[in-house]
């Protein structure tokens, strides 16, 4: 931290004048004349701004407006909208495969708990001795509902036409599976 406060207080200007190099007072005196030349063929800047009446009377205005090319416009919707009737199926197909994943949970739970079967899945298996089993079973409805509102209301219509296969592989999957759990019970 001290190294980089030292490295940023060498670039910090100094307030003291710059000292010349020139050990030769001919050299410093040709390079003073030099420099009054440069100044002299350089245009004077003003001291204070110039007022814009001035600068509009000095120049012609154009009109810079210019309308935009139709080609670089971009349309203000970039997806598909949904409709109304295809909302409706999204929330169903949503409580539907939810209701089938805490279905699953439920019957695998109680499998498990009367030492009818064992976890199969690996990535459920860490949560089948408890109650969070529920909680880890809900997260493949989530990604099922994401990927079907993004076929939805995708661009392409081959996938808007097949938005609800996630949803509906999902909760019968689940559904499927809840039935073999109390199966085994039996």
């Amino acid at each position: 931290m001290l190294l980089s406060a030292a490295f940023l207080l060498l670039w910090l200007p100094s307030s003291a004048a710059p000292k010349s190099n020139f050990e030769d007072s001919a050299l410093a005196s040709k390079a003073a004349a030099e420099s009054t030349k440069t100044l002299a063929v350089e245009p004077v800047l003003p001291s204070v701004p110039v007022a814009k009446a001035e600068l509009a009377a000095a120049e012609p205005a154009e009109p810079s407006v210019q309308p935009f090319p139709r080609s670089a416009v971009k349309s203000a919707i970039e997806r598909p909208m949904p409709t109304p009737r295809q909302q409706k199926l999204w929330f169903s197909f949503m409580a539907a495969s939810h209701a089938a994943a805490a279905f699953d949970a439920w019957s695998t739970r109680r499998a498990v708990s009367g030492h009818y079967g064992t976890e199969s899945d690996p990535f459920l298996r860490p949560f089948a001795h408890s109650n969070s089993l529920y909680a880890a079973t809900q997260v493949s409805p989530l990604l099922m509902d994401y990927l079907g509102r993004r076929m939805m209301t995708s661009r392409h219509p081959t996938l808007r036409r097949f938005w609800w296969v996630p949803q509906a592989a999902g909760a019968s999957l689940s559904f499927g599976a809840g039935m073999h759990n109390c199966s085994l019970v039996k």
